[in-house]
């Protein structure tokens, strides 16, 4: 018996490639790197800036308020209703109690205006104490020694203005002990920082200080004749370098009582001269506040 010749089927199944994804996720990467960036770049500036400058940012951005105040008074009916007879029901009471409400707020009003300059004020004398800080260190850095004496150079920002302080350090002085006459590098810093101190608006104070006499040690010389004549030698070599003898304020010696560390008041930076740019606050204009 012949056998039935039946053809041979061969299926060949053909994959589809994987379709294209796309480059959705490239995008959106790129957007989470940027937000990422400019986050960490805010919280930069934050760190950056001080208390008086947020404040001062803070006043800047509040939206200003439509109305004073969010009662229905102050309106043509002063708050109050109508009578039965249509005419505005008002007591003697009522009217005390109404002028009295217009001076309360004419006073808060002028004390709120009272607040808001001094609150101006004080982040303008921050951000005069940065620039006049910057000011100093641009021109320190133009000198050759800078980084030499860069340690002996203290400058903070105080209440009363800013401070530029010439501090020994151990190993390195700026005047020899016992001494009203500084070494000469000293003399090159004050000099250098002259023609920068005459171009801020600034007044100064110059104010010498010594470190304490340890237990069962004694100054080789009288402490306030030291420091008053040492601030005296500063307040000199400024005014021969170009700074104007009538904006100087004060020059005072004060001896031990002020350290600049006062937990160990026999630290070498407590022997200094500090040269305080005073942070005065503008004339108020004429008039008074309006």
């Amino acid at each position: 018996m012949a056998k039935t010749d039946q053809p041979i089927i061969i299926k060949k199944v053909k994959k589809a490639a994987h379709g294209h994804h796309g480059g959705a996720w490239k995008i959106a990467y790129a957007d989470f790197v940027t937000a990422m960036m400019a986050f960490f770049l805010l919280m930069w500036l934050i760190n950056m800036t001080t208390k008086e400058q947020k404040i001062g940012l803070a006043e800047y951005f509040a939206p200003a308020s439509v109305s004073p105040t969010t009662s229905g008074a102050g309106g043509i009916l002063m708050g109050t209703s109508l009578d039965k007879a249509g005419n505005k029901s008002s007591t003697p009471r009522d009217a005390a109690m109404g002028t009295s409400g217009k001076e309360e707020g004419a006073r808060r009003s002028s004390t709120g205006r009272a607040s808001d300059l001094e609150l101006s004020r004080t982040a303008e004398g921050a951000q005069s104490q940065h620039s006049a800080a910057a000011s100093i260190r641009q021109a320190l850095q133009t000198m050759p020694e800078f980084a030499e004496i860069s340690r002996n150079i203290i400058i903070e920002q105080t209440k009363e203005g800013l401070n530029v302080s010439l501090a020994d350090q151990d190993g390195r002085s700026m005047f020899p002990e016992g001494s009203t006459r500084p070494h000469e590098r000293t003399r090159r810093v004050l000099e250098a920082l002259a023609p920068t101190l005459r171009r801020l608006p600034n007044r100064l104070s110059v104010t010498g200080h010594t470190a304490a006499a340890r237990p069962g040690s004694v100054h080789a010389v009288n402490s306030w004749s030291l420091t008053a004549g040492r601030a005296v030698a500063v307040r000199e070599i400024l005014s021969g370098a170009g700074f104007p003898s009538d904006r100087f304020t004060a020059v005072a010696g004060r001896a031990d009582t002020e350290p600049f560390f006062p937990d160990n008041p026999y630290l070498s930076p407590n022997r200094r001269v500090t040269i305080t740019l005073i942070n005065e606050a503008p004339p108020l204009p004429p008039g008074g506040l309006r």
